[in-house]
């Protein structure tokens, strides 16, 4: 369904898209800086501009010059990048040293342009792979023990739009990402997958049996929401419909 254009209040040009099926209104603003709004498709378009209206100081504090990866920046747990200018250098190269994500690029580059700081995501990537290999089965085993938890394997991914997932079988799958949240926000998506090995599905009594195993669950879920799994990308509002 093609989308109706708007101008908000403050002169930021926005589209409103309807989609069936959807239940929430979402605000989101592209890679390009363009502002988008999806809604049910029985939603009428102005309670959608109303929606981005409501939402003009987060636009206008999202579409702020890109914050870039910089020297010294900690990349999870145990490394930190470092960008380092090579005179006569032909190519942006990187390489994990140590505890070091180590970027080198041409003299005559900056580490702010694309072309450097899409090398020092891939290596940041791989370093934070690296961490979550390490760290995260480990973790997994001792709240899997404490809790009384069994579960068949775990696996390390990069997943785009999820922290985790359990199958029925009780395999588990962690996002390599988890490595940039903090320890207390690992633990709870580690014994979410883990819940999922007694209650497969989302409903009143895998909350219940999440709460036993952490108390402060529904506190930690909503901080949750303010981290993502990427290291750089859109970055949207939900609102569920009531």
């Amino acid at each position: 369904m093609p989308g109706k254009d708007y101008m908000l209040s403050g002169g930021q040009a926005v589209t409103i898209y309807k989609r069936r099926g959807s239940s929430n209104l979402r605000l989101s603003i592209t890679s390009t800086g363009k502002v988008r709004v999806t809604i049910p498709a029985w939603v009428a378009y102005g309670a959608g501009l109303a929606f981005a209206q409501s939402r003009q100081g987060w636009i206008n504090e999202q579409r702020q010059p890109r914050t870039v990866l910089e020297t010294g920046q900690a990349v999870g747990k145990s490394h930190h990048l470092e960008f380092v200018a090579v005179p006569g250098a032909a190519k942006v190269t990187s390489r994990v040293v140590g505890t070091a994500v180590v970027v080198r690029y041409p003299a005559d580059q900056t580490p702010g342009i694309p072309a450097v700081q899409k090398i020092a995501v891939e290596a940041g990537i791989r370093a934070l792979r690296h961490q979550a290999e390490q760290l995260l089965p480990q973790r997994l085993v001792q709240l899997a023990v404490h809790h009384g938890f069994t579960y068949r394997g775990v696996t390390v991914k990069r997943l785009k739009g999820r922290w985790g997932s359990c199958d029925q079988y009780g395999n588990i799958v962690l996002n390599l990402f988890l490595m940039k949240l903090p320890w207390e926000l690992i633990d709870y998506v580690l014994l979410h997958e883990l819940t999922h090995t007694r209650v497969l599905r989302h409903g009143p009594d895998f909350w219940q049996s999440m709460a036993a195993v952490s108390p402060q669950a529904k506190a930690l879920r909503k901080q949750l929401r303010d981290h993502q799994p990427v290291m750089s990308g859109i970055k949207q509002i939900d609102e569920p419909m009531a």
